[in-house]
């Protein structure tokens, strides 16, 4: 069986003693690292209390929220497939926390630290027959003790950009024993496959079986009521909701939608801040004044709303982009990388972004069927660039409407790949390997 290498452990020690440092200026890595240092005793005293050893366990693991639902969406299938298991649910990322409360598993929490004395003695308790890391969120720790005791390794929703980190050396040499312990990857495309294999997964043990976001993006939108009060925020006006930004993205927005107005006065915007702390959203003030724009309106402003509005919540973006009759999608101005643009499209309206969108596979698919418009750079270029597609698509309703009906059209031919991951993964239950 592979294990990790020295260096590879010093690397995780060197970290997690670093950990509090680091969370001293950063309070998202400190609210994690609180939180991560008392996971084992709690998963320990839970397998005590209520692992009933008889019964099979799955634990998945996903690091944060976008990842957490492609695991969910999974699981969800695998429950129906293989109803005895008893599920564990671990996170690295704190914004992952709500995700995991309502999640229908056993117990959830953060994943402790990859240190082997943690490792095995969560190992230990909780006994799992299968372990499931998705996207590719994988600790070499883990991976290999697990695979050493017995446990099936497995990877869902594998996909690894052409520019991960992880593909460099000497990142890919550290990491290597933990891709080489898996049993089974669910690669999200041939490309991801090759991409798998490099990283050290035996090419006999990757299937291309799709990606399983599409189909949690469609079980998101769908559960939208008709009634849902936010899909209301668009009512009686050609409303473009930007979702998920950050300040290089509203600078653009704002500044285009000054000079949309101009020309459109019917036209509206809905900007919904990827962290909407109160900070942001004055600073989200300030910058439409200085593009000669009211103060915007909150969520609990309408009906009356004004000609845009700031979204002040969380959690609710599924549902706004269903007000919207177009939409940007932050990200792709910066270093933060392109969110995702699938929910606008499973809605069936077209998407405009950044030009940092070439690791967005799903961006690229959109572009190529005529679905989505990226802009032509940031600043300046992209306020003109925006307002640009902007007005096309106000100037041209069918056409605004055929390209949302295509972006439809690409997230339904997506689905399937969470069941398809979910009967890989029942098979390796089927197999019963032992533990040790």
């Amino acid at each position: 069986m592979p294990s990790t290498s020295w260096p590879y452990r010093a690397a995780i020690r060197l970290g997690t003693a670093l950990a509090p440092l680091v969370g001293a200026v950063d309070s998202k890595a400190g609210e994690g690292d609180r939180r991560r240092r008392g996971t084992v005793d709690r998963l320990a005293a839970w397998a005590g209390a209520h692992r009933e050893r008889a019964r099979p366990l799955v634990w998945f693991h996903a690091s944060s929220v976008g990842e957490g639902r492609q695991a969910e969406s999974v699981f969800l299938e695998l429950r129906r497939l293989a109803p005895g298991c008893q599920t564990v649910y671990t996170h690295f990322s704190p914004s992952a926390e709500p995700l995991a409360r309502r999640l229908e598993v056993d117990v959830a929490d953060y994943l402790p630290y990859d240190r082997p004395p943690d490792v095995d003695r969560l190992l230990r308790a909780l006994a799992p027959d299968l372990l499931v890391f998705a996207k590719l969120d994988l600790w070499p720790e883990l991976a290999t003790r697990a695979a050493a005791r017995g446990v099936t390794v497995a990877l869902v929703a594998a996909t690894v950009s052409p520019g991960s980190g992880r593909l460099r050396w000497p990142v890919r040499r550290l990491l290597r024993p933990g891709y080489a312990a898996v049993h089974a990857a669910a690669a999200v495309s041939e490309d991801d496959a090759r991409r798998l294999a490099r990283l050290g997964v035996l090419p006999d043990r990757i299937r291309v079986l799709g990606d399983p976001r599409y189909d949690s993006v469609v079980a998101r939108v769908a559960a939208v009521g008709p009634d849902d009060p936010l899909l209301r925020l668009g009512a009686g006006a050609p409303t473009l909701v930007a979702g998920s930004t950050w300040p290089a993205d509203e600078d653009v927005v704002l500044g285009a939608f000054a000079r949309v107005r101009a020309r459109h006065p019917e036209a509206r915007l809905v900007v919904v801040p990827h962290e909407p702390t109160t900070e942001h959203l004055a600073a989200l003030d300030r910058r439409a004044a200085a593009a000669g724009l009211p103060p915007a309106h909150r969520v609990g402003d309408f009906p009356d709303a004004g000609p845009w509005l700031a979204v002040d919540r969380v959690g609710v973006l599924a549902a706004v982009y269903g007000a919207g009759t177009m939409a940007y999608v932050g990200g792709g101005l910066g270093r933060a990388g392109l969110h995702s643009v699938l929910e606008p499209a499973a809605w069936g309206i077209p998407v405009a972004f950044g030009p940092r969108w070439s690791e967005s596979r799903d961006a690229a698919v959109l572009l190529q069927h005529g679905a989505a418009a990226s802009l032509a750079g940031r600043g300046e270029a992209g306020i003109v660039s925006m307002a640009r597609v902007w007005e096309a698509w106000l100037g041209d309703e069918r056409g605004r409407q055929a390209q949302g009906a295509r972006a439809r059209e690409i997230v339904t031919a997506g689905l399937g790949a969470a069941r398809r991951s979910a009967e890989m993964l029942a098979e390796l239950i089927s197999l019963r390997h032992p533990r040790t």
